[in-house]
Formats: structure tokens, C-alpha cells, sequence
């Protein structure tokens, strides 16, 4: 089938911007002081919650990366497996929500300062910070390829729609507003997706035509990837969700601890049904257009599927993918504000100069999110990077303030700088040897850090 954008699917995402900024604007007005800004005044119940915690979570790296791409380029079941993570990640967080709602922190450096002293909240801030600059920045191109391919506008100019966007809805309301059109946002993906499954199969002529049309490998287990390899796509993500400050930040900013495990509970029930969605389109769309982006795979079908649905889905491809970046742009512009400009610029700001600080940084990186686009040539290259910088160099560590009581402050500040080191330089000064992501080298690197260390200077505590 050849591959046509249509113009008029704009109208679909026209009315979705209006109604998110609409929304924006309105809940703006409720925001009074930092904490309702930042922690939306810990008033969130189980369904927003729920849905704000599914938005943020599956954005564009999984609408034009993850579940997509690997769909596309490796086959169903591979991508299938890319469920696990996520699985044993909300499982985790479930476990560990009260921990969360207890400790009262505006941050994940917050946490990491408590148990392991200031330079870990320090380290802990400049990792969160380029990884979600990096987050945000994938957000950014992946509305733009998606409305280029599917609607005929400039890559360019979707992109900076989607830099708008993202840095508006960020800005006005905080999490107060963030978390409503999240809330929203999610169920229209939901309901999307799941129209969109039987439709693109019949379209595509039947499962038996799909598999007759694709490789032979992408029916296998592996999909032509070694096991090492496979595990390359599964780390990231997983030790992404486990420390991932958005998170930490949702559930401490639920009503109470009854609220924030309905909510990660529900999130997983919905995420077996959305994940699996993803990986059938992006697989169907390999039979139906076998020579596009595997990036593009997903949002390709809006092209096939009648208009209707096929706006539905764009619509809520973006939300999805808007939502994510205005979250990921909050988080890290809340590190700006507390544990840079809080500790070391102005020692004592008032509430009022926290909140205009944090509006500040919200656009300023946001700015610099979308100057960061052109260092990266696939949506999933930067999610992979992202990633793991983030996963390895935060994840052992905070998981340890949770899990291990015999950690020690060297330990944990030991494995977070091997987590990032290993990091940049498997990516940047080797580039990338065996095509192996650097996951599979850096996690493990930190976790042996963490607790060779720490069982060695348990002594000097």
C-alpha cells in the first residue's frame, strides 16, 4: 500500500491542542503556591492519578520508538516482551508508594541527599536534568516526523508546534493542570488504541496476510536479535521506571497511600492492554507499508484506517506524546528550581520566587530541549540514551535506599558516577561496539559498584 499523508487529520489535532490549552488555562487559576505547582497541592485521587502516571509514561517512546520500532523492525513477540519491564517497574512502585508519600521530597535528589549527603543530590540533579532535557527533546521530533508523515505539514514546523505546546502546558498550570490533561490524554489513547486493533487488521487483509507479508524472522522468539542484544531494549526502560522522578513525584503528590496503589495498580492493568494495542498496529503496518521508518510504523496506519479512527488515533498519539514532555519538562525544571537555584543561587527564596523560578526554567529548557534535537537522528537512539544515563546512574542507587539497609554513602555516590561513566563512554567514546546498548554494560557496572563498595567502607560509616 503506498503511503499518503491527508491533510485533514490536522483538524483532529487541532481540536486536541485547543482543548489541552483550554484545560491548561482553566487549571492554571487554581494554583496558589509552589506545592500546588509542583505536587498539584498532594490532592490527586486514584483515577487522575492513574491516568497522569499512564500519559507520562508512554509517550513517544513508545509511539515512534520502543514497542513501535522494535514491532517493525524485529517482529510481535520481541516488542511483546517489552511489556516486562514495565510490569515488574509498576510492581515495584506499587510496593514502595507509602516509602515515596513519606519522605516529602519535591525530588528524587532530595531522597538520594537524605541517605547518601549532598554531593549525590548534586550528581543526582545534573543526571536527571540531561536525561529529561533529552526525554523532552524526543517528545519534540516525534510529533514532528508524525505530522509530517501523516499530514503532509514540515517536519520543522511540527516540531515546533510540539516544542509550543509542550513548554505552555508545562508553564501555565504546573502539575495542577499537567496532571488533568495527562488524566484525559490517557484515556483517549486507551480508547484509541483499542478501536484501531481490529480495524487495521481487517484492513490489512487478515492476521494470516499480515504474517505471510512480513520476515520470517519476525515470528520468531528473538526476532533475529541475540539474547544480549534483546536485553539491550529491556534495561533501559525498566531502570528508567524505577527511580523515574515523574513517578516520585505522582505518587507523593496523590490524597494518601490507599489512592497511589489503586492508581499503580490500575495503570498496570491498563498498560497490558495498551502495550500489546501498540505492538499489533506497528506489526500490521509492516505488512501495509514495508519500507518506511520503523518509527513511523504506528502512526503510518492513520493513513490506511478511515478518517475517523484515524484521527482518534493521531489525536491520541499526540496527547500521549505532548503529555510526556510537558511532564518530563516539569520534573526537571523542579530540579532547577530546588537543588540548584534553592542551594546555591538564592538560599531563602520566598514560595512566590520558587514558582516564577520554576516557570522560568520550564521554558529555558524547553529551549534548549528543542536546540538538542539535532544530535539525535532516531526518535529511539535518544530514548535508549536517555534512558540509561538516567537508569544507571540513578536507579541502583535509589532503589538501595528503599531495599538495602547495608548501603553506604560511598556506595551509592560510587555507583552513580560508574552508572554514568560507563554510560557516555560505551556511547560516546567507543561508540556503541557490537551494537550493543550501553545498558547491558553500565547497569550492571553500577550495581557491582554499589555493593563492593559499600561493603567495603561499611566500616568507615
Amino acid at each position: 500500500m503506498e503511503l499518503q499523508s491527508n491533510p485533514q487529520l490536522l483538524w483532529f489535532i487541532g481540536f486536541y491542542a485547543v482543548l489541552m490549552v483550554g484545560i491548561g488555562i482553566y487549571m492554571s487559576k487554581k494554583v496558589s503556591n509552589s506545592t500546588d505547582f509542583i505536587l498539584a497541592g498532594k490532592s490527586l485521587g486514584p483515577i487522575v492519578l492513574m491516568g497522569t502516571l499512564l500519559a507520562t509514561w508512554t509517550g513517544s517512546g513508545s509511539i515512534s520508538g520502543g514497542e513501535t520500532s522494535v514491532s517493525y523492525s524485529f517482529g510481535i513477540i520481541p516488542s511483546l516482551m517489552l511489556m516486562i519491564p514495565t510490569i515488574i517497574g509498576i510492581f515495584i512502585l506499587y510496593t514502595i508508594a507509602p516509602k515515596i508519600r513519606a519522605f516529602g521530597k519535591y525530588t528524587i535528589s532530595g531522597i538520594l541527599e537524605a541517605k547518601y549527603g549532598p554531593f549525590a543530590r548534586n550528581l543526582a540533579s545534573i543526571i536527571v536534568i540531561l536525561a529529561y532535557v533529552g526525554i523532552v527533546s524526543y517528545q519534540m521530533t516525534g510529533l514532528g516526523f508524525i505530522l509530517n508523515l501523516t499530514t503532509g505539514m514540515s517536519v520543522e514546523l511540527g516540531t515546533i508546534i510540539a516544542a509550543v505546546l509542550i513548554i505552555f502546558l508545562a508553564m501555565i498550570g504546573g502539575l495542577r493542570s499537567v496532571s488533568q490533561t495527562d488524566a484525559i490524554s490517557g484515556f483517549l489513547m486507551v480508547g484509541g488504541l483499542i478501536i484501531t486493533v481490529p480495524i487495521i487488521i481487517s484492513v490489512a487483509g487478515g492476521w494470516d496476510t499480515i504474517v505471510a507479508n512480513v520476515p520470517e524472522s519476525h515470528m520468531t522468539a528473538t526476532g533475529g536479535l541475540t539474547t544480549i542484544q534483546l536485553l539491550g531494549y529491556l534495561l533501559p526502560s525498566l531502570f528508567l521506571l524505577l527511580s523515574d522522578q515523574n513517578m516520585y513525584q505522582r505518587l507523593a503528590a496523590s490524597n494518601g497511600d490507599k489512592s497511589s496503589k489503586r492508581a499503580a495498580l490500575s495503570w498496570l492493568g491498563i498498560m497490558l492492554l495498551i502495550s500489546p494495542a501498540i505492538s499489533i498496529i506497528a506489526f500490521a503496518s509492516r505488512s501495509l507499508f514495508p519500507d518506511i521508518d520503523p518509527g513511523m510504523a504506528l502512526m503510518a496506519t492513520t493513513t490506511a484506517l478511515p478518517l475517523g479512527v484515524g484521527g482518534i488515533l493521531l489525536a491520541a498519539a499526540a496527547a500521549f506524546i505532548i503529555t510526556t514532555g510537558n511532564s518530563y519538562l516539569l520534573s526537571a525544571a523542579t530540579n532547577m528550581t530546588y537543588d540548584i537555584y534553592g542551594k546555591y543561587i538564592n538560599r531563602d527564596p520566598s514560595d512566590k520566587q520558587q514558582l516564577v523560578m520554576t516557570k522560568v526554567f520550564i521554558v529555558g529548557l524547553g529551549i534548549f530541549s528543542y536546540l538538542l534535537i539535532s544530535y539525535f537522528p532516531t526518535v529511539l537512539e535518544v530514548q535508549m540514551y536517555s534512558y540509561t544515563v538516567y537508569g544507571a546512574g540513578i536507579t541502583p542507587a535509589i532503589l538501595a535506599v528503599f531495599f538495602w539497609k547495608r548501603v553506604t554513602a560511598i556506595g551509592g555516590i560510587a555507583s552513580m558516577v560508574a552508572g554514568v561513566v560507563t554510560t557516555l563512554g560505551w556511547e560516546l567514546i567507543l561508540n556503541t561496539p557490537f551494537d550493543l546498548n550501553s545498558s547491558v554494560i553500565s547497569v550492571p557496572t553500577a550495581i557491582i559498584v554499589l555493593i563492593v563498595v559499600s561493603l567495603a567502607t561499611q566500616k568507615k560509616q
